[in-house]
């Protein structure tokens, strides 16, 4: 046995936790810069964030440009704010994306000579670099992104959708309402619930999944198969909505600790290339890519399996098209503008993005199982 686990975070997890954002900020600085997109301004949230920055006579910047799928260019944009107004901290409001976007700002407001783009391809390169202190608020439950050092950028240019990722990244604390989360329409709920299941199945399929990960990631999707229907029935339903939001969040470290395998892999291709919605490409993606894997980790899939209310392994990825249909996230490719003539790009860039996380798969394919599995997705 022979594994590393470092995953230092902060969790303040409970409904009426968002009245206190303003004082957990005001303790690791004193002008925050928040990131959020466009909706946190519609649901009201920016506003009661900004009336208890006011009270407490804090000034701070607003950063809304984030969109989904975050981009390079924007996190350069939003790294010049934060310099130029002084910012000493970063408040990330809403859901995966300003919170991947925050992270990108926070290292590079404190790095202005380096590359974003190289950073992305070519990680740290051993180099000790710092970032803003974050505090991350979520209003989505999915990405896991507040409990670890993961963020997912896309460079509008070349459409690479890639990870980087490293403890310095980390937010320094989490705050984390189930009440947040009660804003989301149903196709984003659907989206990210689905989400942090694949979260909790890959890091237990991984390879990398060690002592401390396995657990966690077990109880993530056993909680997550049992309410996750539930909570897209009724997003009111407390019990169901508390019990998926921690989950969401807790199962963040496991697989950063661990890894993600071949679904989030062949994934990052697509909404690079065309945008979509994350989960929606993972539902696509993952019951084809655990048909052809299933016989390669059986024990594993069997288990995966059982927690989905199946029998075996071979059971193992139509256990996941039924719950797929039960929360209405059934889709092909095509039902996103995806088609034959795009899958070498997609098989090209899934090699050049996500080679680590084809490596961890299970069953490792080779080029032509990728385009085989995207066809069959289509």
């Amino acid at each position: 046995m022979d594994f590393e686990y470092c995953v230092p975070f902060d969790l303040k997890f409970g409904r009426g936790k968002a009245d206190h954002i303003g004082e957990e900020i005001s303790r690791h600085g004193r002008r925050p810069l928040i990131v959020t997109g466009k909706s946190s301004a519609k649901t009201g949230l920016l506003e009661k964030v900004e009336g208890q920055l006011e009270a407490l006579g804090m000034e701070y910047h607003v950063f809304d440009k984030v969109s989904k799928n975050p981009l390079m260019t924007t996190v350069e944009e939003g790294a010049e704010t934060a310099r130029s107004s002084g910012c000493d901290c970063i408040l990330a409001l809403g859901g995966g994306s300003p919170m991947d976007a925050s992270k990108g700002i926070a290292l590079m407001a404190c790095n202005p000579g380096e590359d974003i783009h190289g950073i992305m391809m070519d990680g740290f390169g051993g180099r000790r670099l710092t970032a803003l202190p974050i505090v991350a608020v979520p209003t989505t439950c999915g990405t896991g992104s507040e409990c670890n050092g993961t963020a997912i950028l896309s460079d509008p240019v070349t459409k690479d959708k890639k990870g980087i990722r490293d403890n310095v990244l980390i937010p320094i604390c989490s705050v984390v309402d189930p009440s947040l989360m009660e804003t989301m329409p149903p196709e984003t709920l659907s989206a990210v619930t689905f989400d942090a299941l694949c979260h909790s199945m890959e890091s237990y399929l991984s390879p990398r999944s060690n002592p401390v990960t396995e657990p966690t990631s077990l109880t993530c999707m056993a909680t997550l198969s049992k309410y996750i229907v539930r909570v897209n029935d009724d997003i009111y339903d407390e019990e169901a909505l508390d019990a998926v939001t921690l989950a969401s969040s807790l199962v963040g470290s496991a697989f950063y600790a661990s890894s993600l395998i071949a679904p989030h892999g062949l994934e990052h291709p697509l909404s690079g290339l065309r945008d979509m919605v994350h989960g929606r490409g993972l539902a696509a993606l993952t019951p084809v890519i655990f048909r052809h894997s299933c016989m390669c980790s059986a024990p594993k899939f069997s288990i995966v399996s059982k927690l989905l209310g199946g029998n075996d392994e071979t059971d193992c990825a139509r256990q996941v098209e039924m719950l797929l249909g039960r929360i209405g996230l059934d889709v092909y490719l095509s039902d996103e503008g995806f088609c034959e003539d795009d899958i070498p790009w997609l098989v090209d860039n899934a090699f050049r993005v996500s080679k680590a996380r084809i490596e961890d798969n299970p069953k490792v394919f080779g080029r032509e199982e990728i385009a085989e599995i995207y066809r069959e997705a289509m």
